[in-house]
């Protein structure tokens, strides 16, 4: 250093002092310094006071030479304590010099300028607080120290301004957030530790309300939280409990609109990602809980997010069972707010009053941009991120559109999980119950995908599936629309209303008006459109007609009425240009309607045809039954026309018996062994007036060959009572009954020439694929 230099009033025996590269001699000089500085102080000299201050900072604490440096931050701490309590008259100007010194490549010195701010933080106190922020940004830096013996300094210093913090009352919060806010996303671990320790310390300062700024630092939090470091963890864990914990206690003052995203995006964890992640996401699912719980309907408008983040956490197994709990706590919370308040147009909700929000929320797009930064830090780049619906905070709406578009692409992906398909299919039927106006807009989207989650492994699925189905189906409010249901391409689920049937109109069938049946009305135009598809579906799919089809008619009988659905599939099956699939469809829900528990309501309505509602069904049913010889032989047993059923077992020699129709006949002939059919065993006692059942029953027993089906009718043909009771002819003392005669809107004889026609239908096609599959070199297998 040049010595020629005016450096008074420090006198050229301590400035030579301070420049010495041994400790002891810089330390007598501070000690000449401090008590100068005492002079002028007694004197009130400020003058040379910031003289001296500023030599030591210029020319020595700033000095390129480290020994110089090294004395001016003695020099700098000594004037400091020799002020006193006057030393925050003088604060900058000692601090500045002591803080450029922690960026200085030489970790001695580092350590010195510690101890020099250290002495002048303890002698001012409380003075230091608005010159927090630098000091602040200053420790960070000396956290990440890689010396240790910066770094048990920086400490020290760190736990002295930690005191004094906790001491006062005049604390810059506000300067202080954005600060934290940046040094949060810092990526050492170090750095860290001091930040969460620094979060602890002011939350649990009684007069500091740091609750009213966690928006801006929560996504740093939960950063931290992820850290590979178990103490970092176990700190950041404790610091947002003692927040949640506040949340409980104070919700109304909390901005839970402004965190509502940020929890969305950590709820949102990849399975390919690191087990700590984990916490992150059991974490802010377990805060995404109690927000819902706490805030109500205010999260109404990030529905859709957090049902994107929920809904994959419900097929978690259990080794992940905390955050599937919480994320079934979150996803039935949620559910619970939509209420048919939200099925009113946004301009009605609007009229109505709604309580005000107690906070003034941020700007959206501040908010937004800050969290896309955070989302990039820590790459995430598949996490779905939502906006509110509505930026008017007096109405919170609810985001239906967003809702049911999640819904429908967690539907479409094949990777979902059946927890998640079932809470997806929960999920469409309550709002097709609370918002039913609103979502039948969406119907024509859903429909196509709904069909096709038919055929889902799952049998709950399925059963949460038919359930949305049945809504569409029957609800009210889809009456209203009479537009197409599917603008879809693909011909397996567009839909078609046959001729002559529409919006419930009357069906022409032959020479024949078919009226709807009587309880269809409650039915809306869905409903035929839902039958049409769901037997083109089984007509494509005949794996889910053998496997599911009775468990999905059977089901539909509960949640639409049996009547109702026969009675439509009937309808639409005597249009069925596929003979082969009508025949089996028609011996489907002929084994569903004379088997099925479901079924028991509509199997008596169909014994006694005393009506005229009960005969238009019988005529219905017959007419789509005669795809199938044995199904309709069936029918008329059961509504107990024994010699309907004669007549038309008679015609069954012109028909061509096949292997499978003599299975039929077989389990025709159990059926009439099952407890179905028990009043029709017990009517063979009354041989004089059911002539006609025993002759059928013998017509089905001439058909069977010697089988065991065979053995069974003819064992039970053998215990009628008097085989002489069984003449046809008219008799004066006991003359026959026609039950026809009862019957009087059935006509008998044109529905004999309806089977006739349709079986010819059948023999021409079975005769055309006979033809076809010839071949001119076939040789004849013996």
């Amino acid at each position: 250093m040049n010595t020629e230099k005016d450096f008074s009033p420090l006198t050229p025996n301590i400035v030579r002092a301070l420049n010495d590269k041994l400790y002891e001699k810089r330390k007598v000089a501070a000690l000449e310094i401090e008590k100068l500085v005492r002079e002028f102080v007694a004197q009130n000299n400020s003058a040379q006071i910031r003289h001296v201050i500023q030599v030591l900072a210029t020319e020595f604490a700033l000095s390129q030479h480290p020994h110089s440096r090294k004395g001016g931050l003695i020099g700098l701490a000594a004037c400091s304590i020799a002020l006193g309590k006057d030393s925050g008259l003088y604060l900058k100007e000692l601090i500045d010099p002591v803080l450029t010194c922690f960026n200085d490549s030489d970790s001695r010195l580092r350590y010195y300028a510690c101890e020099a701010l250290y002495n002048i933080v303890k002698v001012a106190r409380g003075a230091v607080l608005p010159h927090f922020n630098v000091l602040f940004d200053g420790l960070s830096k000396l956290a990440a120290d890689p010396d240790p013996n910066v770094k048990s300094g920086s400490e020290l210093l760190d736990r002295l301004l930690k005191d004094i913090v906790t001491e006062s009352n005049k604390f810059d919060l506000v300067a202080f957030v954005p600060l934290l806010r940046e040094r949060i996303y810092s990526n050492n671990q170090y750095a860290r530790q001091f930040i969460i320790s620094w979060i602890h310390v002011l939350e649990s300062v009684p007069d500091i309300n740091l609750l009213d700024y966690l928006p801006e630092f929560l996504d740093g939090l939960f950063q931290i939280l992820g850290d590979s470091s178990k103490e970092i963890r176990r700190m950041c864990e404790v610091v947002l409990g003692e927040f949640l914990k506040e949340i409980k206690k104070n919700p109304s003052s909390v901005k839970f609109a402004e965190m509502a995203n940020i929890l969305v995006i950590h709820c949102q964890v990849s399975d390919e990602s690191k087990s700590t992640n984990d916490l992150i996401q059991l974490t802010s699912m377990t805060w995404m809980r109690e927000f819902i719980q706490l805030a109500g309907r205010v999260v109404l408008p990030y529905s859709s997010g957090i049902l994107t983040a929920v809904l994959p956490c419900l097929s978690y197994d259990d080794r992940k069972k905390s955050t599937k709990e919480a994320a079934s706590a979150c996803n039935h919370s949620l559910m619970k707010l939509v209420t048919p308040e939200d099925d009113e147009d946004d301009e009605e909700s609007q009229t109505k009053t709604s309580p005000p929000s107690d906070d003034t929320p941020k700007k959206e797009g501040d908010l937004n941009d800050s969290l896309n930064e955070s989302q990039e830090s820590v790459g995430f780049s598949n996490i779905s991120f939502f906006t509110p619906a509505s930026s008017d905070r007096s109405v919170v709406n609810l985001d239906l559109d967003g809702i049911v578009q999640v819904l429908d692409r967690h539907l479409h992906d094949s990777s979902t999980g059946m927890m998640t398909r079932i809470a997806v299919l929960k999920w469409l039927y309550h709002l097709y119950i609370k918002t039913p106006r609103k979502m039948f807009k969406h119907t024509d989207s859903l429909f196509p995908m709904l069909l096709k989650t038919l055929s889902d492994e799952s049998d709950e699925v399925i059963l949460k599936d038919l359930e949305v189905l049945a809504e569409i189906a029957s609800s009210p409010a889809g009456q209203t629309d009479t537009s197409g249901l599917c603008d879809n391409s693909d011909s397996k689920t567009e839909l078609h209303i046959p001729s002559g049937v529409q919006d419930g109109q009357p069906m022409v069938v032959g020479s024949k008006m078919t009226d709807l049946s009587p309880s269809t009305p409650s039915m809306n135009s869905y409903f035929y459109k839902f039958m049409i598809n769901l037997l083109k579906r089984f007509s494509l799919e005949r794996k889910l007609l053998e496997v599911r089809g009775a468990f999905i008619i059977r089901q539909l009988c509960l949640l639409l009425h049996a009547e109702n659905i026969f009675h439509s599939m009937a309808d639409i099956l005597l249009k069925e240009e596929d003979l082969k699939f009508a025949s089996t469809m028609v011996q489907t829900l002929n084994t569903i309607l004379l088997t099925s528990a479901e079924l028991f309501q509509l199997r008596n309505q169909l014994k006694d045809l005393h009506t005229q509602e009960s005969c238009a069904l019988f005529c219905c049913l017959y007419r789509s039954w005669c795809h199938n010889p044995v199904a309709t032989v069936s029918l008329c047993f059961l509504t107990q026309n024994y010699r309907h059923a004669y007549d038309l077992i008679q015609k069954f020699g012109d028909l061509e018996v096949t292997v499978d129709f003599l299975m039929e006949v077989d389990k025709l002939v159990q059926l009439i062994e099952s407890p179905i059919f028990t009043y029709l065993r017990l009517q063979l006692l009354d041989v004089e007036h059911n002539p006609y059942l025993i002759k059928a029953l013998y017509g089905l027993l001439m058909l069977l060959p010697q089988s065991q089906a065979f053995q069974l009718l003819s064992h039970r043909l053998s215990c009628v009572p008097n085989p002489e009771l069984m003449r046809t002819v008219d008799h004066p003392k006991a003359p026959v009954k026609d039950k026809r005669l009862a019957q009087p809107h059935i006509d008998y004889s044109e529905l004999l020439q309806h089977f006739d026609r349709v079986q010819s239908k059948h023999l021409e096609v079975r005769h055309q694929r006979a033809g076809r599959s010839e071949h001119p070199d076939r040789k004849l297998i013996l």
